[in-house]
């Protein structure tokens, strides 16, 4: 007889890298889900209203009854619901939970705004993270609304983007290191390589951003483990100088 398993679901905003890191894992462990994409602007109520006033950002999980939040603290929830394959293999769980919270950190947090710091440049664009083309001029002054929201959502502004710019070639450098030491980028897919491999992969959305990303480890394990990811900002979009050289 099969016993069946919890029902499992799961609350998303479909640009979040997190989300997509929780999103991959649950595909990996073979466990059956069914996704809730929120509105952004409005996602902020229903997971207050599910995960409670504290816990307003994606993503969440459902368990039946039980509610986890957080991409980390989901990994980590999963891999006792179901061990195998494991997220955190015995011989370097230690390293690869320490790589884990290091890329749920600054670099998320890069990724999270990076793509919309070039939205900003080049309004039109955020009609491929749709899956479709560059937008029309009516579509495009609704982005121009959706993007200025945005920024404000983030606390963006110039100096944050071309600061956290900046960041970005320490943190591919990292990454470098990370998989030179086999804590990522091997076989057998981590816990790290899920949180690491969605942000490098949504920085990928933008094209400025590609000589510093190209041919690195960052870039064979978002492409290998996130193959499909809509969006694109064209080259050009940043203003000349921001990006730095590699």
């Amino acid at each position: 007889m099969t016993v069946p398993g919890p029902a499992i679901t799961l609350h998303v905003l479909p640009p979040s890298p997190p989300c997509r890191t929780v999103e991959a894992a649950l595909q990996l462990k073979g466990l059956a889900y069914e996704k809730i994409d929120l509105t952004p602007g409005k996602h902020q109520e229903v997971m207050a209203e599910v995960y409670g006033p504290d816990h307003l950002t994606v993503p969440g999980l459902l368990i039946d009854e039980e509610r986890v939040h957080g991409s980390v603290a989901i990994l980590e929830r999963l891999e006792q619901l179901q061990p195998e394959p494991a997220l955190y293999p015995p011989a370097i769980a230690e390293a690869v939970h320490e790589a884990e919270r290091w890329g749920d950190g600054r670099l998320q947090d890069l990724a999270r705004y990076l793509p919309w710091g070039a939205l900003h440049f080049r309004p039109e664009s955020l009609g491929t993270f749709g899956g479709g083309t560059a937008l029309d001029a009516a579509g495009t002054d609704f982005a121009i609304k959706v993007i200025r929201g945005t920024w404000k959502y983030h606390g963006l502004d110039a100096k944050k983007l071309y600061d956290g710019l900046q960041d970005l070639p320490a943190l591919l450098d990292r990454i470098d290191a990370l998989a030179a030491d086999g804590t990522i980028g091997t076989d057998h897919v981590t816990a790290a390589d899920l949180q690491i491999g969605a942000s490098v992969r949504t920085l990928l959305t933008v094209g400025d951003l590609h000589p510093l990303i190209e041919g690195r480890a960052g870039e064979e394990i978002a492409r290998r483990l996130f193959p499909e990811y809509p969006g694109l900002v064209p080259a050009g979009a940043l203003p000349a100088g921001w990006v730095p050289a590699r």
